[in-house]
């Protein structure tokens, strides 16, 4: 099945093509330009034309094990795997551990369906009211003997901090009774940090590594902080000792069958960004500060047409809930989050994404929302989104906010 997120990008993107005006809140790309010096390394590198190591070079294995220990958590280049893609990883990493898949509910579209396709079962543990990524510690234990019961085999914990789809950042202590939990279960963890370098407010985001080190697996890309989501770029850290070593063998067996290995040119860009050179950490703070401002604002909107939402913490994404304008909606004959979706974007040119792609009850009036693409359509307009003391000023963003909350207004009036 055609992933959601990648299905609605392309079926907007072909409405645009064909002359419609269509606001794109549902895909999460990060909407940034490239910086120069970036790029320049990339064609520096294009006449690396030749296999590598599974595992990746030895210069950026290095550079990505210093990037982890710059942030506190020490790691040695024999820990790394380079990828094309986090995804590409966090599917060899369902497919190299043992026992089923456990998931907080809503999460992101691909790790159930990567589950399916290596034969796992899902059991699904509802996230907390405030934050999503993770389970909620009180119902976790209880999901895990209710599964055994019904013969599920749970063996992998998937969570992401911060999360994709609800744009909120878990609590260090939830997190903690989470991987208590975990270890009481004999659960492996699959911690994928991808949007770790995106807190709005620039605070580390917590981490399973600090309750559940000797089997938490980190995954990470440079698809959110830099933007470079087409340039496929991703790695993994495993923990030091016996078990991360056989499982770093096992993901080399995944990859060397399917990947063999990252594009050089890529491996030579992900060094250098690894590095931290001080254009990228002024790029990726700008960042920040442009995903927060613009969410805000969208959240604004939402919140005004009578949803409940978390307020956005990390990342570009959303995820309102039109449960207490639900009487004016099926007066509209819109009962479900698809029928939501769908009014949105036929009715309104406002492409959200369902919350059912994401787990979520078909019934829950609810959607993903992604704000990045609100940017700018040039690289001109993005690069002056990403300088401008006020985004949401600028003409572009200014107009995209208007038409959504007349899309709004008018779906809710």
């Amino acid at each position: 099945m055609h992933s959601a997120t990648l299905a609605i990008n392309e079926a907007i993107q072909a409405r645009k093509a064909a002359g419609e005006k269509v606001l794109h809140l549902g895909f999460g790309e990060a909407g940034l330009p490239v910086p120069e010096r970036v790029a320049a390394v990339l064609g520096e590198a294009a006449g690396r034309n030749g296999y590598g190591p599974v595992v990746g070079s030895r210069e950026a294995r290095e550079a990505a094990a210093g990037w982890f220990t710059r942030r506190a958590l020490p790691t040695d280049a024999g820990q790394v795997l380079f990828a094309p893609g986090s995804k590409a990883l966090l599917f060899a990493l369902l497919a190299a551990l043992p026992g089923d898949l456990v998931l907080p509910c809503p999460a992101w579209v691909s790790y159930a369906a990567q589950a399916a396709l290596v034969g796992k079962r899902v059991v699904e543990v509802p996230v907390p009211a405030e934050s999503g990524g993770i389970p909620d510690p009180a119902l976790l234990d209880r999901a895990l003997v209710r599964a055994r019961t019904e013969g599920a085999r749970p063996g992998v914990l998937l969570l992401t901090v911060p999360d994709n789809p609800t744009g909120t950042v878990a609590r260090a202590d939830q997190l903690r009774e989470v991987c208590a939990v975990a270890d009481r279960h004999g659960l492996a963890v699959i911690s994928d940090e991808i949007y770790a370098e995106l807190t709005h407010d620039g605070t580390p985001a917590p981490s399973a590594t600090a309750y559940l080190p000797e089997r938490t697996v980190v995954t990470s890309g440079l698809s959110k902080s830099m933007a470079l989501g087409g340039w496929r770029i991703g790695f993994a850290r495993v923990p030091e000792g016996p078990w991360g070593a056989r499982l770093l063998e096992d993901l080399i067996g995944v990859g060397s069958e399917v990947w063999s290995a990252l594009a050089a040119p890529m491996q030579a860009a992900a060094a250098y960004v690894l590095d931290d050179p001080a254009e990228v950490t002024a790029h990726i703070a700008a960042a920040r500060g442009l995903h927060g401002t613009v969410a805000r604002a969208v959240h604004a909107e939402f919140v005004r047409a009578g949803a409940v939402c978390r307020a956005p913490r990390a990342g570009f994404y959303l995820y309102p809930d039109f449960a207490p304008v639900r009487a004016d909606l099926a007066r509209q004959h819109i009962t479900t989050g698809a029928q939501l979706a769908s009014a949105l974007l036929e009715r309104h040119g406002v492409g959200v994404l369902a919350g059912e792609a994401f787990g979520d009850e078909v019934s829950g009036l609810r959607a993903r929302v992604a704000t990045s693409l609100l940017y700018g359509e040039t690289a001109d307009e993005r690069w002056e989104a990403l300088r401008s003391d006020d985004p949401v000023a600028l003409p572009w963003v200014a107009d995209s906010l208007n038409h959504l909350r007349g899309a709004l207004s008018s779906l809710v009036g």
